[in-house]
């Protein structure tokens, strides 16, 4: 299924560039200063519930873009939400303004959870991820589901 979405975000957002969760993983694992910045285009609500590690939340529908003034240009940033659609916006809106090495992370928090990918919680380990709504949180291994 995620396959499908990949395709549908191509169409909708052909520029926008998209990082695997083992090319990430790989990424934030290596011990260099190229760690990217990672962003959650989530709700506050859902990010409350889980995120990526070192994630920092940045609402998509704020399209506040202005909370990275400090980040040059050319810095490597990856973007995620539940599936890929509202971070491939997010990744779009960063591209216009300026933002270089910005990518979507594909299958976003639910693929990253569904392949066993920690996610916390005020940086404590967790287990559960916010499924957005009934239909795309199909797409979420019911087992990590928070309700």
């Amino acid at each position: 299924m995620f396959y499908l979405l990949e395709l549908l975000l191509k169409l909708y957002f052909p520029n926008v560039k998209s990082v695997k969760i083992s090319q990430l993983r790989q990424w934030l694992n290596e011990q260099s200063t190229s760690i990217p910045i990672v962003l959650d285009a989530r709700s506050q609500e859902e990010y409350a519930v889980s995120h990526l590690k070192s994630a920092q939340l940045i609402e998509v529908n704020n399209s506040d873009i202005a909370v990275l003034p400090e980040v040059p240009l050319n810095t490597s940033i990856v973007v995620y939400c539940s599936i890929g659609y509202r971070s491939a916006k997010l990744v779009q809106q960063l591209q216009q303004a300026g933002y270089q090495n910005v990518f979507n992370l594909s299958g976003g928090i639910f693929e990253w959870t569904n392949q066993g990918e920690a996610i916390f919680k005020d940086k404590h380990r967790v287990e559960f991820v916010h499924p957005y709504n009934f239909l795309w949180g199909k797409l979420l291994n019911s087992k990590y589901h928070h309700y």
